[in-house]
């Protein structure tokens, strides 16, 4: 699953269209393997087992329902955008945008990514499902991005997914970039309310940060 997620997933562009020669895919590689890895190793130092949390995805029995479909749908959301890109490449080419289109698609994926990694080192509960982690002690995090909105994470997600498809000069990346971003907010609302009702505390916290994805909006 992590050779998939870190490696195949990043590539879809270039193994679907044949352009060995497709930089900007490259790029975004390396950019997701890097996030990834020193993401993962500052959050190990700073939150011991943080990782076996993330690694026992989908075994526990206290995951709400919705999120054991909307997890992998969203952890997986990129792959479509990529998919898309590869066959847009291979069977109709490139969609023409210009490098000064490129560049700031290039520059949401990295301050998503950014915003998602830091949510991560800061927040020792980051579970890939939504439950409540009484075995782990969980509590409200308020520091770092969490003062600016209660889901960073999310809040990264979204912006680097609507970032690929301005990166990889693919128009038809931008349908699953929608149904992407329609699923994050799903996610972010449901997971949102789940906290308010049963993690103690969050209602107050809620009060003194009120955007849950965009500062200002929402």
């Amino acid at each position: 699953m992590l050779l998939i997620g870190l490696v195949l997933i990043p590539l879809l562009p270039v193994l679907i269209s044949g352009r060995l020669g497709w930089w900007q895919v490259w790029v975004l590689a390396a950019v997701v393997i890097l996030s990834f890895l020193v993401s993962r190793a500052v959050a190990a130092r700073r939150n011991p087992g943080i990782l076996a949390e993330r690694a026992s995805y989908g075994r526990h029995e206290n995951v709400q329902p919705w999120d054991r479909w909307l997890s992998p749908l969203t952890a997986f959301g990129s792959a479509f955008i990529l998919l898309a890109a590869g066959l847009e490449a291979r069977f109709n080419g490139p969609a023409g945008f210009s490098f000064a289109v490129q560049v700031p698609g290039m520059a949401l994926i990295l301050f998503g990514y950014g915003l998602a990694s830091y949510a991560f080192v800061e927040n020792a509960f980051f579970s890939g499902t939504v439950r409540l982690q009484t075995e782990r002690g969980h509590h409200v995090i308020s520091s770092g991005p969490y003062g600016w909105v209660r889901h960073p994470g999310y809040a990264g997600s979204l912006l680097a997914s609507l970032g690929m498809p301005l990166w990889l000069d693919s128009a038809w990346s931008f349908l699953p970039a929608a149904a992407v971003a329609a699923l994050i907010f799903l996610r972010t609302r449901l997971e949102d309310r789940f906290l308010q009702e049963s993690l103690p505390g969050y209602r107050n916290y809620a009060r003194k940060v009120r955007y849950r994805l965009l500062p200002g909006i929402w």
